[in-house]
């Protein structure tokens, strides 16, 4: 049975990814389409869909280029082979992977604890912090030098 073909506009819409981007991955031979149209277009399956959903997930957690080469080799590899010790030894680096994920998770949740607590202060700056009409030196919009209205 042949697999639908999706041209990359749909592709871009699904993902989220920019046309840009895609191309990119591909320049780059993290996806590859798996077909050209006859003008030349990217035509993609439902599973280069979910490969660029696996990217854009990698995305925020900074993996290199290289990681995301190595770690979709790991997943592509585990789902083609039956041979046991490959298996094993590519569930073993898939694991190092999980806890590089975990790793890069807690330093992001220190990043947005800190950024809260950043975040907190300017609100408490901004609550404490005189009007214009309060600021010493200043005067309130319309007053006069001797505080009268004018």
């Amino acid at each position: 049975m042949e697999q639908a073909h999706i041209r990359i506009g749909e592709v871009s819409v699904r993902t989220g990814l920019s046309l840009r981007t895609i191309r990119w991955y591909d320049e780059v031979g993290l996806v590859v389409p798996s077909a050209r149209s006859r003008g030349g277009f990217r035509l993609y399956t439902e599973a280069d869909v979910q490969r660029l959903n696996l990217i854009k997930q990698m995305k925020p957690l900074e993996f290199s280029l290289q990681e995301m080469r190595d770690l979709l080799g790991v997943v592509d590899r585990l789902a083609a082979t039956d041979d046991a010790p490959a298996r094993a030894a590519l569930r073993d680096r898939l694991e190092m992977y999980q806890h590089a994920v975990a790793a890069r998770i807690d330093a992001l949740r220190e990043q947005l604890t800190t950024a809260e607590r950043f975040a907190a202060q300017l609100r408490s700056a901004a609550g404490q912090a005189p009007g214009p009409a309060d600021a010493p030196g200043r005067r309130a919009h319309g007053a006069a030098e001797d505080g009268s209205s004018r």
